[in-house]
């Protein structure tokens, strides 16, 4: 749609122009940095980065339901770069000139709610949000098109040449780091670290598939973390992890689609986000808290973050209810179907700890909770969301059985709509629901599979049939008649029809 058809009042910015003056803030010494180079920790204390826009304020000039005008209509544009999770642009990269922003078809993925079945079991209305409907099958799409249109806008603008990316991952983000730097080659090449024998061979397929090296070591995932670290400290590479704040800033369209979806009315609402590496649900508090400063929202939604008793860090440290007495400490942790959430020091804890006591503090109130799930609860929730009409991942599992648990201990009431986090596509860990259904997940993961969830093919060999057809053996007609008719019949006969 032409933007001569928008109406007067917002005709002029439907379509974003290069503008704020974006840099990195501290999260420890609060020093500030440029953003003329890639930074993942401060230069001077080391400590993780945000990354802040000086002219934010002048946001303020435009009122809150004059952005929602503005959001809604950009929704028509037929503009690519506007057309992702850049609809967005003055909240997330706002320096990006369009003909940088890298645009694969990531963002706005569907909110859809859960059957009347469904509904009952966990006890409130409740959407899923289907992130595995990004390009790679996951949300890391969402950080990975802003981290790779920065680099982008720095490639275009002479700043860099010649990027090599690089990224430790427990599947997801190696499968999107390597695509989206694929968009970019030659350009920009990828390299990714997983952990040996971690990783689902779909996930694995997918960097492999996108050209990207591919190096496996032994360990879990923060031992492929501590050698990206590593390499990020003392060679020109680009760090593609969440220590990159470009990610985190991308991850903030969770928040911002979630709002849109619900016409900007997010009384009553509560999301669960699975915690990994932490960035995601910082992403999340950060984005609600712009659009709430901004009036385009007029209340904060209870945002719950959930875990696995495999590896719980986060929900340990709350669990001391006296702030001045929290401390947090790494685990070493166990193997959980949810291997994405499988991280016992995340990177971004320090951003946890910051924006959650910002968040309730907006909040005036308490408005922040995490619980801990086990693994049984994760693969049942998982299979029970998807024999109701899901595409849920393991960490759909774990979200949901994070809502149930909420429901049960009164951290959200009935009359609260829910939406819960499907961080990844269902295929992507068909390993686990065929290991379930086989009885052989291995002890560690503590999961005894449900009689009732479990699903398996029956091969149908009707009685008094002497030859059956095969590949470039078909049937003659009368045996082939026979066939049909004993096989449709013995198949009636199991449907009880």
């Amino acid at each position: 749609m032409k933007t001569n058809y928008f109406p007067e009042d917002i005709k002029d910015l439907v379509i974003p122009s290069p503008q704020g003056e974006m840099y990195y803030k501290c999260l420890g010494c609060e020093s500030e940095h440029p953003i003329d180079e890639l930074l993942y920790i401060c230069p001077k204390c080391g400590k993780v980065l945000l990354l802040h826009d000086r002219n934010f304020e002048n946001l303020k000039k435009i009122s809150g339901e004059k952005w929602r005008k503005i959001l809604d209509f950009r929704k028509i544009l037929k503009i690519p770069a506007v057309s992702g999770i850049y609809r967005y642009h003055e909240f997330l990269g706002s320096v990006i000139p369009l003909d940088s922003i890298v645009y694969l078809g990531e963002g706005h993925t569907p909110m859809i709610e859960a059957n009347d079945n469904l509904k009952d079991y966990a006890g409130v209305k409740f959407f899923y949000k289907n992130d595995g409907q990004n390009p790679s099958a996951s949300f890391k799409d969402r950080g990975m098109a802003s981290a790779l249109s920065y680099i982008n806008f720095l490639l275009n603008s002479g700043k860099s040449e010649n990027i090599l990316a690089v990224c430790a991952s427990t599947g997801d983000t190696s499968a999107a780091a390597a695509l989206y730097s694929a968009y970019l080659y030659p350009r920009v090449k990828s390299a990714v670290l997983l952990p040996h024998k971690k990783v689902t061979p779909q996930q694995l397929s997918q960097p492999l598939g996108s050209g990207a090296q591919v190096f496996e070591i032994p360990g879990v995932f923060d031992d492929c973390m501590k050698v990206v670290e590593y390499l990020s400290e003392n060679y020109n590479v680009a760090l593609l992890n969440s220590k990159n704040a470009w990610r985190i800033l991308g991850q903030e369209s969770f928040s911002y689609e979630i709002a849109q979806d619900f016409d900007f009315d997010m009384k009553n609402k509560a999301v669960f986000v699975p915690i990994g590496n932490a960035g995601n649900i910082t992403a999340i508090l950060n984005g609600f808290m712009k659009f709430f400063e901004l009036g385009i929202i007029e209340e904060l939604p209870k945002i719950i973050g959930v875990q696995s008793e495999h590896a719980n860090p986060v929900f340990k440290y709350y669990l001391e209810k006296n702030p001045d007495k929290r401390k947090f400490e790494p685990m070493v942790v166990q193997p959980s179907v949810a291997q994405a959430a499988m991280i016992g020091n995340p990177v971004s804890m320090p951003r946890v700890i910051q924006l959650v006591n910002q968040y309730n503090s907006v909040s005036q109130k308490n408005n922040v909770e995490i619980v801990c799930v086990t693994e049984q609860e994760i693969m049942d929730n998982e299979l029970r969301a998807n024999r109701n009409g899901h595409i849920a991942c393991t960490h759909g599992g774990e979200t949901l059985a994070g809502l149930v648990k909420a429901v049960s201990e009164g951290i959200i009431d009935k009359d609260t709509i829910a939406v819960v986090d499907s961080t990844a596509h269902a295929l992507k860990f068909s390993g686990f629901q065929d290991m379930y259904f086989d009885k052989s997940i291995p002890p560690e993961y503590q999961i005894v599979p449900d009689e009732s969830l479990i699903n398996l093919p029956s091969l149908i060999k009707a009685k008094g049939i002497d030859v059956y057809p095969a590949p470039g053996k078909p049937l003659k007609a009368e045996k082939m008649s026979e066939f049909v008719k004993k096989t449709a019949d013995e198949i009636a006969k199991k449907l009880n029809l």
